[in-house]
């Protein structure tokens, strides 16, 4: 998904399930190389970017959860392990070594949204992070100690505003990919818990 396509223009392309776009291929190329131990995908939709972990990655067990129904079907088709919940509710404490997020990022004005499938996997809400906050403050959570985050950031969404939350939510970062477009910049931070040393 890039900044140049309206939510109505990728609504003509697809209405049930998000398909691989840049974004996708981003998170991917660093979950391959990051990703251990037991990884989850949050908001999957089309359970591609697990789907290369699984293949490739250094993961003992991948799982992925979307709250939509069509795309948990997309993922088991693919031969994932499917959970349909919002974000990280299903999952209990100390569940996984390493956790991707691709989040909904598109700000979209509430007047102008549609209630689809692909209006939920799009929009970000007015300011781009609205699942982004849920997410960030539930992380902690279900990472296992020592655990990781590999979270896809839009410069659409404020760079810097994620950057803050980040750190609210006790974790540092490191930007381990980047790629510019004509309409935004894609990051991928990898995401680890703040610890005091001694």
């Amino acid at each position: 998904m890039t900044g140049g396509e309206s939510l109505a223009e990728r609504r003509g392309l697809e209405t049930n399930v998000y398909q691989p776009a840049e974004d996708s291929g981003l998170l991917a190329d660093a979950a391959v190389e990051f990703a251990r131990g037991r990884v989850l995908e949050v908001g999957t939709g089309s359970g591609w970017v697990a789907e290369q972990v699984a293949k490739t990655g250094d993961a003992e067990r991948v799982v992925v959860s979307d709250l939509n129904p069509h795309a948990c079907r997309s993922a088991q088709e693919r031969g994932l392990e499917a959970v349909r919940g919002n974000l990280l509710a299903p999952f209990v404490g100390g569940s996984f070594e390493t956790v991707l997020f691709n989040p909904p990022y598109l700000p979209t004005d509430p007047d102008n949204e549609w209630d689809d499938w692909m209006e939920h996997a799009l929009s970000g809400g007015e300011s781009g992070r609205e699942l982004i906050v849920p997410f960030l403050e539930n992380l902690g959570r279900v990472l296992a100690t020592g655990g990781q985050a590999l979270l896809l950031v839009s410069s659409l969404t404020g760079y810097d505003e994620v950057v803050d939350l980040i750190g609210q939510a006790g974790f540092t970062h490191e930007e381990v990919r980047q790629e510019s477009y004509p309409f935004e910049t894609l990051s991928i931070l990898r995401l680890t818990e703040f610890r005091l040393c001694g």
